[in-house]
């Protein structure tokens, strides 16, 4: 990838995990667990009330933070999450009872 993908949108779920959309419509879950198992900065999110909730994407949409040191950068975030696959308006096919 030439350039950092820009961050769309963000939003903290349940058992740390990320959902990231991007400008170019990707979208994907990054588990921030094992960074908090790994990176000693990271273990703050468990152990300061609230500040899980409290991610935010900075002014150049590169990168999401939750204070002067802890953040994940883009590029990380699209390479490593989990792209979710979302049926939009399509029928699911229909299963014959028995």
């Amino acid at each position: 990838m030439d350039t950092l993908p820009r961050i769309k949108g963000i939003k903290t779920l349940p058992n740390y995990r990320l959902s990231v959309v991007f400008d170019d419509g990707k979208e994907v879950v990054y588990d921030v667990g094992e960074d908090i198992e790994q990176v000693d900065e990271f273990r703050m999110l468990k152990q300061i009330s609230h500040l899980w909730e409290q991610a935010r994407v900075d002014s150049s949409r590169t990168c999401v933070y939750w204070n002067d040191r802890i953040d994940l950068p883009s590029d990380t975030l699209y390479e490593y999450g989990v792209p979710q696959y979302v049926l939009k308006d399509e029928a699911l096919p229909h299963v014959a009872e028995e």
